[in-house]
């Protein structure tokens, strides 16, 4: 049976999902509220138009495939920060209006944090200090959750922009000491296996399409197979934690399953059982938008 985790509200209080439709949605972040295309809401709004434009502060215009730039609403600055806490996780993110849409933060990912802190801790107990592996990392949620359990964490991405802006989260969050490598993940994989290194943790988050620090070429259904190999023969064989989620439209739970299962048997970690399924989160007018399909164990 699938398991569907969901954002619930109360573990993220400084971030909102208000609607959703029409191939956009309305956000809240801390106290400032977004408009921005989402491909994957094709209904109506609930919400009418008026109300959208007198909530938001900002909206985002996309003016290609890649880019746009931001309309503001209302004054509001560039740059500011939200928190999450949930337990004794309590991390801080620098968010900021980029040119891709994006402000820096995957909000439904605090049900991965939270689960990577909760499995971080339970390693602990039988191994001394926890190893843990953040792939195509972005701003450095997971690794955030990762060390604040006390793992030696390292964050990999090819964008060499995004990892500062993980490093200053990790300033903000009052952490220290995650090891940041600026390099394409595939390369970095593969150089690992080779050394006979073994992590713990391994959380994998790649996008549909990338390129890496030397203008290599990530196509997801391309190389995700291979890329599941590698990084589950990386897995500490007793110790183990593992986390992928994609984000591409029409790529599906059933998909990752059988990769999994298929992987899986090829390594000394066929007794695990995943758990699989798609990510979403619950908006305020009780829509259910999708984020991305999820394998972890």
């Amino acid at each position: 049976m699938h398991q569907i985790p969901t954002l619930l509200p109360t573990h993220f209080s400084e971030y909102e999902l208000i609607d959703s439709g029409n191939f956009e949605k309305l956000e809240r972040f801390g106290k400032y509220c977004t408009i921005r295309p989402e491909p994957q809401a094709i209904w109506n709004k609930q919400l009418p138009e008026n109300e959208w434009k007198s909530r938001a502060d900002v909206k985002f215009e996309s003016l290609s495939s890649s880019s746009g730039k931001w309309n503001f609403l209302k004054k509001m600055p560039e740059n500011w920060q939200i928190h999450y806490s949930h337990n004794s996780l309590k991390l801080c993110f620098n968010l900021a209006l980029t040119k891709f849409k994006h402000v820096g933060i995957f909000p439904e990912q605090s049900v991965n944090w939270d689960f990577i802190f909760q499995q971080t801790k339970k390693i602990k107990h039988q191994v001394e200090q926890p190893k843990v592996l953040n792939l195509f990392a972005y701003t450095g949620g997971a690794s955030l959750a990762a060390n604040a359990a006390g793992a030696e964490t390292y964050q990999v991405d090819s964008i060499k922009q995004v990892v500062s802006w993980a490093s200053r989260n990790m300033e903000s969050s009052q952490q220290k000491d995650i090891r940041w490598v600026v390099e394409d993940a595939v390369k970095f994989v593969k150089r690992e296996r080779k050394r006979g290194r073994k992590y713990n943790g391994i959380i994998l988050d790649p996008p549909a399409y990338g390129h890496g620090a030397n203008g290599e070429k990530w196509k997801l259904e391309d190389q995700l197979n291979e890329m599941i190999f590698d990084t589950l023969s990386l897995l500490d064989e007793q110790h183990n934690f593992y986390i992928l989620n994609t984000y591409s439209l029409g790529f599906s739970s059933l998909i990752i399953e059988n990769i999994i299962k298929d992987n899986l048997q090829k390594t000394k970690l066929n007794t695990v059982q995943p758990e699989y399924g798609e990510l979403y989160i619950p908006s305020s007018t009780q829509q259910k938008l999708p984020l991305g399909v999820y394998c972890r164990f």
